[in-house]
């Protein structure tokens, strides 16, 4: 009789030991902070050309901004475990409002416009964040292993 094997996975992870000596899979790449950051780059730009050409100073500005969202992006994905949920959530509700607030004001709104956008965008990611971040968490209030 043929045994039944398991087929093996071929694809690399980092695996990381638990405190109770379990494996946990490391998803904290540059995949999504880099894709985030790419299409960041590109939409700042066609914001402010609006239909013009395209010039230097606005290259530039899509890649030093799409450069910052990532790096911040990875940033937390990756060390935003040590700090406590309700401080998790303003990291992640600050940059969310920031980026947001950001591109607002590129198409010649009034700062009080980006701003109030920005807060409303702030405020909800911190909610859906916290709520996530308490939802998911153990007795010992260790956050889930993502």
């Amino acid at each position: 009789m043929a045994a039944h094997a398991a087929i093996p996975d071929r694809r690399r992870h980092r695996e990381l030991r638990g405190q109770r000596g379990q494996q946990q899979t490391m998803t904290h790449g540059w995949g999504l902070p880099v894709t985030l950051g790419i299409v960041y780059g590109l939409y700042a730009p066609t914001v402010v050309r609006r239909g013009g050409e395209p010039s230097w100073g606005q290259f530039w500005l899509g890649v030093v901004s799409g450069l910052v969202l990532a790096v911040a992006v990875y940033g937390l994905r990756r060390y935003g475990r040590v700090l406590p949920r309700e401080l998790r959530a303003v990291a992640w509700g600050g940059l969310a409002g920031i980026a947001i607030g950001f591109l607002f004001s590129l198409s010649d709104a009034s700062v009080y416009a980006a701003t109030v956008l920005g807060l409303v965008v702030a405020g909800a990611v911190f909610a859906a964040a916290f709520y996530l971040f308490y939802t998911h968490e153990d007795a010992a209030g260790r956050p889930a292993p993502y």
